[in-house]
């Protein structure tokens, strides 16, 4: 009989898989950059000048509202071209 083992996905950044515990509302740092279309460091950034905010999980795996990142992307997504 042939093994099913599941293999986790590496994550380019860092070599493995993020989180597997995901809560309804929130986002992982990893999916509010994707949703904003940034890096992990301007995720960082926008939460030392206060334009997004930390809703838990742990200062290594931090959770954000989904309702703040999705209002932040609509935000950004309305503001003219640099």
């Amino acid at each position: 009989m042939p093994e099913t083992a599941t293999q986790a996905i590496p994550l380019p950044h860092h070599g493995c898989m993020e989180s597997l515990i995901y809560r309804p509302g929130y986002y992982t740092a990893h999916q509010a950059a994707s949703i904003l279309e940034v890096d992990l460091a301007t995720i960082r950034k926008m939460v030392q000048r206060g334009q997004l905010h930390r809703s838990g999980g742990s200062p290594r795996q931090p959770w954000y509202l989904a309702a703040e990142v999705n209002a932040l992307a609509a935000k950004r997504a309305t503001r003219p071209a640099a």
